[in-house]
C-alpha cells in the first residue's frame, strides 16, 4: 500500500468516528503531535503502536504495515536554505508541517496562525543532558471566510 493511501484511509476513518489526534494518541499511548506525524507519514509507528490504531479505528492489517515502514519524510516542495540554523528550520517544517497543519485545523476549523499578529520567544531550558532550545511561536488564529 502506498504511504499516501495509507494516510487517507486513516483520515477518512479518523473523521468517520468523530476522533481526535489526542483521543488517538492517548489509546497507543503517544502525543496527539506524534500521533499526527506518524498518521501523515511523518514517523514511524511500532507493530503495537499500528496494530492499536487499526483495531480503533476498524482498518485492516495492510494499513499497520504501511505505517510500521520507514517514512520518507519531508512533504513540502521548495528551494532548501543553506544556513544550517534555518535548515533546522526548514526540516522541523518538512517534517511537521502537515502535522501542525492538521492539529491546528483540528483544533481551531480551517484557517491559519498570523505572522502579523505574532509572537516569537526563544528560551534556554538547562538539560543535564544537554541544553534545550525553546521557540514559542504565538499568533492569533485567522479562520477563512466565506464569502
Amino acid at each position: 500500500m502506498e504511504r499516501n493511501e495509507c494516510t487517507r484511509r486513516i483520515l477518512d476513518a479518523k473523521a468517520a468516528q468523530g476522533l481526535t489526534f489526542a483521543e488517538i494518541g492517548g489509546k497507543i499511548g503517544r502525543s496527539e503531535v506524534w500521533t499526527a506525524a506518524a498518521i501523515m507519514g511523518q514517523a514511524q509507528m511500532d507493530a503495537s503502536e499500528a496494530g492499536g490504531l487499526c483495531d480503533l479505528l476498524s482498518l485492516d492489517a495492510e494499513v499497520a504495515q504501511a505505517l510500521q515502514a520507514h517514512p520518507m519524510r519531508g512533504s513540502l516542495d521548495s528551494v532548501v536554505p543553506v544556513d544550517p540554523l534555518i535548515y533546522r528550520f526548514y526540516e522541523i517544517l518538512q517534517v511537521y508541517g502537515t502535522t501542525m497543519k492538521a492539529v491546528i485545523n483540528e483544533k481551531f476549523g480551517e484557517g491559519i496562525m498570523s505572522a502579523i499578529d505574532f509572537e516569537l520567544s526563544i528560551d534556554r531550558q538547562e538539560d543535564p543532558k544537554g541544553d534545550r532550545v525553546v521557540v514559542t511561536m504565538n499568533g492569533k488564529y485567522l479562520p477563512f471566510r466565506k464569502w
